[in-house]
């Protein structure tokens, strides 16, 4: 049922078309709230179909069954169509070695494409404001963002089926705030919202309100730069689209001409011909390196894709390892990426009880491990030094969010070769401590644990 008009509140319309149906996703907080509200106000106006979309995650307990409760009795009242999808956050987070946030969007935004795939809908339209694009913009700034990553979140996404629409996405939340107060309308608050523990909430709360003591249009800047790199980067796509058929190269040279590819499905490489990256400005030369290094199923940093620009400077022989089977080689005529089969059924090492306080000699490791407690001497539980798993995750010493174990081993330089068999240290259900790495752990906070390693002769 429509609802009177109150003061506007801006919204972008330009991709909805008359019998759009519509799923307008909706947690109960004041954005998505709002949305809804808008999208009611509009629906008759605009010809959509609508329904409501609500994801439980499976995380918050009761407070995450009061949010869906809310929404699906603001549905009722509005008189639109509400589907809620169950999900289990955590299983997913653990089975992927993903952050919680990270498996919560992948199974919403799942969902979403399987309605848009099954033609349930046409479009899913997110509440994503001004305000977390610039979150977001600054988040990817932060992490060392490519442009692609400047242009933060999207405005118009094609999924298989229909389209993510963000119609908010020039919208200010305080504005959002301010209308649903007008309107009387309440609306859920997140708890996870407050925790500090979360990188984007700190850039929310702290580093936001102080840069906007330098510029009170902060946000909108944020938001304009957003824009520019997302066009900049749809020019480059197509510059790439245009030049990688004559740039990159398939497999190795042969002597007598023709080139050879591995056929198996663990191995691939590619090459490019020096002469030719040289000529390219070193923007176009950047964003080649990329393209090749995914053909191979991996995504270079800065460092690496200066080394390989310094690589195709210099002389013929060098070769690098980029990252566990991805190698770059320097041929006199080529430069080549290879991804290498990997090794299967390496040989564990055995794993070692120890005391908590209390020492062990692992010989396995090469060194004695020594485990000490100033919060209680006396603690007897047992912790286990074994090498790392898959589904491992610390928390880095400074960082806001849990690790992989394979991503700590690559900031620290571990070589390739050694990675498999590096030590960690698990106790309580966490790991709490990583050879050469400075982590973070709540047992190991509690009771004030150091440990110490003494190399074997």
């Amino acid at each position: 049922m429509p609802l009177p008009k109150q003061n506007s509140l801006p919204i972008v319309t330009d991709s909805f078309h008359p019998g759009m149906r519509l799923g307008v996703a909706v947690s109960g907080g004041a954005d998505s709230v709002a949305l809804l509200r808008r999208l009611v106000e509009l629906w008759q106006e605009l010809g959509l179909v609508l329904t409501v979309l609500h994801v439980h995650h499976g995380i918050r307990g009761a407070e995450a069954d009061s949010d869906a409760l809310f929404v699906e009795q603001l549905a009722e009242k509005l008189g639109v169509r509400f589907l809620r999808h169950n999900v289990d956050t955590l299983a997913r987070a653990d089975t992927e070695q993903e952050s919680i946030e990270e498996a919560a969007r992948k199974l919403r935004y799942s969902w979403f494409g399987d309605l848009l795939a099954q033609n349930q809908l046409d479009a899913v339209a997110t509440a994503h404001t001004l305000d977390d694009q610039a979150e977001t913009v600054l988040l990817k700034l932060l992490r060392g963002a490519w442009t692609e990553g400047l242009a933060g979140i999207f405005p118009v996404v094609q999924s298989a089926g229909g389209l993510i629409l963000r119609p908010f996405l020039r919208t200010r939340r305080a504005e959002i705030e301010a209308w649903l107060k007008q309107l009387g309308q309440p609306w859920r608050e997140d708890s996870t919202n407050t925790n500090s523990a979360y990188t984007r909430n700190r850039i929310r709360h702290n580093l936001l309100p102080i840069l906007a003591e330098y510029n009170p249009q902060v946000v909108s800047q944020l938001g304009n730069i957003a824009t520019i790199a997302k066009d900049e980067e749809q020019y480059w796509q197509r510059e790439l689209d245009r030049l990688l058929p004559s740039l990159l190269l398939p497999g190795k040279a042969v002597r007598g001409g023709g080139r050879s590819s591995s056929t198996h499905p663990d191995e691939a490489s590619v090459a490019i011909e020096v002469e030719k990256l040289r000529a390219l400005l070193p923007a176009l030369r950047r964003r080649v390196l990329r393209a090749a290094a995914e053909k191979v199923g991996y995504a270079l940093n800065f460092d690496q894709t200066e080394l390989l620009m310094a690589m195709a400077a210099g002389k013929a022989g060098l070769r690098e390892t980029l990252a566990e089977h991805v190698q770059a080689e320097r041929t006199p005529r080529e430069l080549r990426l290879v991804r290498l089969q990997q090794e299967r059924n390496t040989a564990e090492l055995p794993e070692y009880e120890l005391p908590i306080p209390g020492e062990v000699i692992a010989e396995a490791f090469g060194f004695r491990l020594i485990a000490q407690v100033k919060e209680n001497p006396v603690l007897t539980s047992a912790a286990t030094l074994r090498t790392h798993k898959a589904g491992d995750r610390v928390r880095l010493r400074y960082s806001s969010a849990p690790k992989r174990i394979k991503d700590v081993l690559e900031r620290l330089k571990v070589p390739v070769n050694q990675r498999k068999k590096w030590p960690v240290l698990e106790w309580q259900g966490e790991i709490v401590w990583i050879r050469n790495a400075s982590i973070e752990s709540s047992a190991g906070a509690v009771a004030g644990l150091e440990v110490h390693i003494e190399e074997l002769p």
